[in-house]
């Protein structure tokens, strides 16, 4: 098993595509980016698409519950990820800090489920995915977005446990953040355009026991595996 500093070589002349899915609290972002970094793939974040869309409108003074303009802003949002870096760039600034503010994130959760903005956007990760070989994560990635990824996985954990992870990210109590998912997950579920569902080829993975190293070591796994000519490289 390669150590956790260890870069995987991927040889594949196709672009190669890893959809991570799952709940909220399920370790998909530091999965994510850790896994990139490894394969030294592009890490598309999702949910930071989705922020900067929400910032702009707030600095726009545009109704997030307008989703005629949120379409219109979703489209004509240049976002872009900063290749080996976690930064995010919205129309050519860096709004990385930005996106992360509270009133952002109760605006992104209203813009996610606006269906335009979610072909837009949609539309945008796959041109991505186009011209390099990509990690993203997300609730309808291996649903939706990449339906023929080579490897997708679905993570989940006890919603206690997510609750506990998510809780100590963000500082808040345990008994806020269980009420909070619990609505969210439901929404996520239920929602007309692109619910959140694990696609029917996917790795099931919970990672309530497993540490992150762990659940990175098992994806990794995975992607040699699906990759006939994939190794190791220390």
């Amino acid at each position: 098993m390669p150590t956790s500093g260890a870069a995987i070589a991927i040889e594949n002349k196709k672009h190669l595509i890893v959809a991570i899915d799952g709940p909220a609290g399920a370790g998909k972002s530091t999965i994510a980016r850790a896994v990139a970094s490894r394969l030294g793939f592009t890490y598309i974040d999702s949910g930071a698409m989705y922020r900067a869309v929400a910032l702009w409108a707030l600095k726009a003074n545009i109704d997030v519950d307008d989703h005629l303009r949120m379409e219109h802003l979703a489209r004509e949002a240049r976002i872009e990820f900063v290749p080996g870096e976690f930064t995010v760039m919205l129309n050519g600034d860096d709004v990385t800090a930005e996106i992360r503010t509270p009133e952002v994130t109760q605006a992104a959760s209203k813009v996610s489920i606006v269906p335009g903005v979610r072909r837009a956007l949609r539309e945008e990760q796959r041109r991505i995915g186009k011209i390099n070989s990509v990690v993203m994560e997300g609730r309808d990635i291996g649903t939706v977005v990449f339906p023929d990824a080579q490897v997708k996985i679905f993570l989940d954990a006890d919603p206690h446990v997510r609750a506990g992870r998510r809780a100590a990210e963000v500082g808040t109590a345990v008994d806020e953040v269980v009420k909070e998912m619990t609505e969210r997950d439901q929404r996520d579920r239920t929602r007309a355009e692109a619910p959140l569902t694990q696609a029917p080829d996917a790795e099931y993975l919970d990672t309530t026991n497993l540490s992150a190293l762990e659940v990175e070591e098992a994806i990794l796994k995975l992607v040699r595996d699906r990759t006939s000519n994939g190794k190791a490289r220390h």
